[in-house]
């Protein structure tokens, strides 16, 4: 099979690439050729930029599948599905649970949940737009591929690699050990997937050619966020006791807490069935400790400062 990835330098699309790679297909990589230089050597790039619509390079090939992991607005997708014609069978987008409707869901909720309307008059990629540009992406890519269209919703992703932070924090809190602030309710549900496991789904939905929407979430069995804190010190070797505090003392958006239970509880059953493996948060967080070890544990941008969390476990 020949891929083409539009991105597939970093974190999501590198682990894309690896699988693609370990089932023997060929991949093309189309980018900017910033990041990951050094990656994946031997495997053909093409330089491009889809900020300025630059698809130049794409000009001449063809392939079975084009994998999309760099689309975040309509224009991007519409000029990468112009620049390439008729040259590609399968058009996979990858697009986000951020996409759905945020009243009226429930746990358990399935990839036909409905979605947010579509927007189009803006580029700017903020909280409100993200999920409704998303939206007008798989729209675009749905009335021009039809059946030949395949959607892969992930939800929080997390893995070696993973520049976010927020999973990170609570794995580097964790393996600190003692009392840990937590800034919401040890009984909220979590979902978080394993790059992996994201990878590995869309493979086998290319080998497939399966269309249709599919969830990407984990881990292997249901989590707590309290669960998750307590996984993540049993990997690190060490014991924590976890501290409730007021939401309002801490920063806005801390990792995972969220206050909308039911959009941490979506159904995978349809992505299982179609090929996502379940790897277990132990097995996860053991690799990101080890990649975040080797890196040598850079400071992190999110979740508070030792100090900060002094001040809101004392007295309690």
């Amino acid at each position: 099979m020949r891929i083409l990835m539009l991105g597939g330098t970093s974190f999501v699309g590198r682990a894309i690439v690896e699988d693609a790679l370990r089932n023997g297909a060929e991949v093309t990589l189309f980018g900017r050729g910033r990041t990951g230089t050094g990656l994946f050597p031997g495997v053909p790039r093409r330089i491009g930029d889809r900020d300025t619509g630059d698809y130049t390079a794409l000009g001449e090939g063809t392939w079975d599948a084009v994998v999309d992991v760099s689309g975040y607005v309509p224009r991007h997708v519409g000029q990468a599905m112009e620049a390439l014609g008729g040259r590609v069978g399968r058009y996979l987008f990858i697009s986000s649970h951020a996409v759905y409707a945020r009243t009226g869901v429930g746990p358990g909720s399935d990839e036909d949940t409905p979605r947010r309307a579509p927007v189009r008059d803006t580029e700017e990629l903020t909280e409100a737009t993200y999920g409704p540009l998303k939206v007008a992406c798989e729209d675009d890519v749905l009335a021009r591929y039809g059946a030949r269209a395949t959607v892969v919703r992930p939800g929080k992703v997390v893995g070696p690699y993973d520049r976010a932070d927020t999973f990170l924090y609570w794995l580097r809190r964790a393996a600190r050990g003692g009392r840990v602030a937590l800034p919401g309710r040890p009984e909220q549900p979590v979902q978080v997937v394993d790059s992996r496991d994201v990878a590995r789904l869309v493979v086998r939905l290319l080998l497939d050619d399966r269309p249709g929407a599919f969830h990407a979430v984990g881990p292997a069995e249901p989590v707590t966020l309290g669960g998750l804190i307590e996984t993540c010190a049993r990997v690190a070797g060490s014991e924590v006791e976890i501290v409730p505090v007021d939401p309002a003392s801490a920063p806005p958006g801390f990792p995972l807490v969220r206050p909308d239970w039911p959009t941490q509880q979506r159904s995978a059953a349809r992505a299982r069935a179609a090929g996502l493996p379940a790897t277990p948060l132990a097995v996860t967080a053991a690799d990101v400790l080890a990649w975040d070890r080797g890196r040598g544990e850079p400071p992190l941008e999110c979740g508070l400062s030792a100090g900060d969390e002094e001040r809101l476990l004392a007295g309690r």
